[in-house]
């Protein structure tokens, strides 16, 4: 086999000037962009996860702030930057691709764990520095993690409210979806939103804590519990929103003007009354989730979706957290009609899957078959099956 320095498909950085293979993106003016911003925060290091402000396990190309920093596309990493290093921490999976994606600014850490990530930024950052963070970007786990990492070092972690990787995009980055948001016809979902609400309510009140309000931070859990869908996120069929529930009101941060008729008159039959869902837009959800924990109340959550940018506004001792929401609780637990829509979706795609394997026999001895080829071929054969609404991932074809 050919030495890995004389493959054309990696970068080499070990000669002058360095080889940079065509998939490697120029990152040297996007790395100035950011030091600028960072020096006028004050911030030594900053952190830049693959993350959204929802946990989401895919994220939007608006989202993809990793995609854009280092020019790397693999869906799992940490980026941390400081004014004279760059460092780009991936799992085995993308090893090679990030040798194929990153220009020589940058080094290629191969791990994702926390605890290297503090030790080079102990090495990178002296003492008395700052690193900043965007905590609306990092799980409640994750920020503890990087504070247990720093605690006593002399290094301290600073949240910053304005995102610097976004400040640094500028009028580059992707704007936010402007599809519909559109109401899941009742033939799939089994029970209204409103009985799902009166659900929820019910396991608030049957809690010893009594919690007076639920806050939903995971991008379906609101998809759910509205019988609503978008299209925000490649692949998902989710739509960006919170929702903070009580025992008497709903309140739900999206971009209202993006409802379809049916969506806004659906949520707004309920008006005035315990089940009227209040339309706030997207971006207030941190200052009136403030304005509601001033009272005497408290707020159940689910850590696992719930960032610490808005963990960290609600006081200690007004939390109620368990690992998921009440809604996810709920959602995971199908009822019979939901089960029955499961089985003849498995079976449209079976017919879909079987049409495909007998097409493969056929042309593959032929010749004319790559796995691209075949991707296309079985997404059509999908599409063609009644509700189909597109696959659920890109195709992971094996090759060979």
């Amino acid at each position: 086999p050919q030495a890995p320095s004389t493959r054309n498909d990696i970068r080499d950085c070990s000669v002058d000037p360095p080889y940079l293979p065509p998939a490697a993106t120029n990152t040297t003016a996007r790395l100035a962009a950011l030091r600028g911003t960072m020096r006028a925060h004050g911030a030594l290091a900053y952190i830049v996860p693959s993350t959204d402000a929802h946990m989401s396990e895919y994220i939007s190309e608006r989202d993809a702030r990793l995609g854009w920093l280092p020019g790397f596309t693999g869906s799992a990493g940490t980026a941390v930057v400081t004014q004279d290093k760059a460092a780009l921490w991936t799992d085995s999976r993308y090893w090679t691709q990030a040798e194929r994606e990153l220009d020589c600014n940058w080094e290629l850490q191969r791990t994702t764990s926390i605890e290297s990530i503090g030790m080079w930024i102990l090495k990178a950052v002296p003492a008395g520095g700052n690193v900043s963070l965007d905590p609306f970007l990092f799980s409640i786990d994750t920020w503890n993690s990087y504070s247990r990492v720093l605690h006593g070092s002399g290094r301290t972690l600073i949240p910053l409210e304005t995102n610097l990787v976004d400040q640094a995009w500028g009028d580059q980055r992707p704007l936010p979806s402007s599809t519909e948001i559109y109401s899941l016809p009742a033939e799939f979902t089994g029970s209204s939103w409103q009985e799902k609400v009166a659900g929820i309510r019910q396991r608030m009140e049957q809690h010893v804590r009594r919690p007076t309000a639920v806050l939903l931070s995971g991008l379906e859990e609101t998809a759910w519990l509205f019988n609503l869908r978008g299209d925000d996120i490649p692949y998902n069929p989710v739509f960006y929103s919170y929702t903070l529930l009580t025992n008497t009101t709903i309140s739900l941060f999206v971009e209202g003007s993006r409802l379809s008729v049916a969506a806004r008159e659906s949520l707004r039959s309920g008006c005035p009354g315990p089940l009227c869902v209040e339309l706030q837009e997207y971006g207030q959800v941190s200052a009136h989730l403030r304005r509601y924990t001033q009272g005497n109340v408290t707020v159940w959550l689910g850590t696992e979706y719930t960032t610490y940018g808005l963990y960290g506004i609600i006081p200690q001792e007004k939390l109620l957290e368990e690992n998921y929401s009440p809604v996810m609780m709920a959602k995971a637990v199908k009822n019979v009609h939901e089960q029955e829509m499961l089985r003849a979706a498995h079976v449209r795609d079976a017919v879909a899957v079987i049409q495909y394997l007998l097409w493969l026999e056929k042309t593959v001895p032929q010749g004319q078959v790559d796995e691209f080829l075949g991707a296309q071929h079985i997404n059509a054969l999908r599409w063609a099956q009644e509700h189909s609404r597109g696959p659920s991932f890109q195709t992971i074809s094996a090759s060979g």
